[in-house]
C-alpha cells in the first residue's frame, strides 16, 4: 500500500457525481495496460470518496448506481483506467520524459530507413518528434504513443515498419477484456462466435509481434488461441 504522502487522486465523473481513489502514480501504468496488479499496493486508503481531499467517502447508493458493485478494488480499475489522474508538476514532467524515451526506443527497434533498409538512429527519432512537436500523454500506453508518433514523425522522415497480422480467438471467460485488447492493438476484422469467443485478425509491428502475444496470454490466462498469419 502506497503511503498518502506519495499518493495522488485518481478522479472519475458521471454526470454531476465525482469518484475518486487515491492511488500509487507510479502503478498507473501498469493498471491501465490491464496487468494483474495487486490493487492493496496501489491504493493508499481501500476506499472510494466523492472528495478525497474532504475525506467525504462515496455512498454505497451511488457505487451501486454507476458501478454495479461496491468493491473497492474493481471500482478503482474502473477510475484509473477510465478517469484522470492528478499528478504534480514534477511528476508528470518525469513520465512524460520516461515514456518519450521509451517511444523513441520502440520506433528505433522497430522501423527502418526504407530508402536504405537501415535503422534510424535514436537521435535522429528524437529529432523528428521535436520537428513534428509530438506529444506525449504520460497516461497512454507506449504502444499508443508509438502509433500515434509514427503518424506524425512520417512527415519529417522516411520511415517503415514491417508489420505482422496473428489471427486470434478468445474464450468466453475472458472476453470482457477485448475492449483492451482494441486499444492496445489495430483490430482488423473482428466477430463474435455463436459460443460467445471473440475472433479477430490484429495487425502489430514486427518488432512487437512477441510482446502482443505475452498480452493475449497475459489477459486469457493463457488459454488463447494465436496463428501468425504473415
Amino acid at each position: 500500500m502506497v503511503s498518502l504522502d506519495k499518493a495522488v487522486i485518481a478522479r472519475y465523473k458521471h454526470g454531476k457525481k465525482l469518484f475518486e481513489v487515491l492511488v500509487d502514480p507510479e502503478k498507473v501504468d501498469s493498471v491501465r495496460s490491464g496487468s494483474e496488479v495487486d490493487m492493496s499496493s496501489v491504493l493508499a486508503v481501500e476506499a472510494v470518496f466523492e472528495d478525497a481531499s474532504k475525506g467525504e467517502k462515496a455512498t454505497e447508493r451511488d457505487l451501486r448506481s454507476v458501478f454495479s458493485t461496491t468493491d473497492v478494488s474493481e471500482i478503482a480499475k474502473r477510475i484509473i483506467k477510465e478517469g484522470e489522474v492528478q499528478l504534480t508538476t514534477e511528476q508528470r514532467r518525469r513520465k512524460v520524459e520516461e515514456k518519450r524515451r521509451l517511444v523513441i526506443d520502440r520506433i528505433a527497434r522497430i522501423s527502418i530507413n526504407p530508402q536504405t533498409n537501415t535503422p534510424h538512429p535514436p537521435s535522429r527519432i528524437e529529432i523528428a518528434m521535436k520537428e513534428a512537436k509530438v506529444h506525449i500523454d504520460p497516461f497512454k500506453s507506449v504502444d499508443e504513443l508509438v502509433n500515434e508518433t509514427l503518424k506524425q514523425i512520417r512527415a519529417i522522415i522516411p520511415i517503415k515498419v514491417e508489420e505482422k497480422e496473428i489471427a486470434v480467438k478468445i474464450p468466453p471467460a475472458y472476453t470482457g477484456r477485448v475492449y483492451e485488447l482494441k486499444k492496445k492493438y489495430h483490430v482488423v476484422k473482428e466477430d463474435w462466435q455463436a459460443d460467445g469467443s471473440f475472433i479477430a485478425l490484429l495487425r502489430v509491428p514486427a518488432g512487437m509481434k512477441d510482446e502482443a502475444l505475452s498480452f493475449l496470454s497475459a489477459i486469457t490466462r493463457g488459454e488463447v488461441e494465436t496463428r501468425i498469419v504473415k
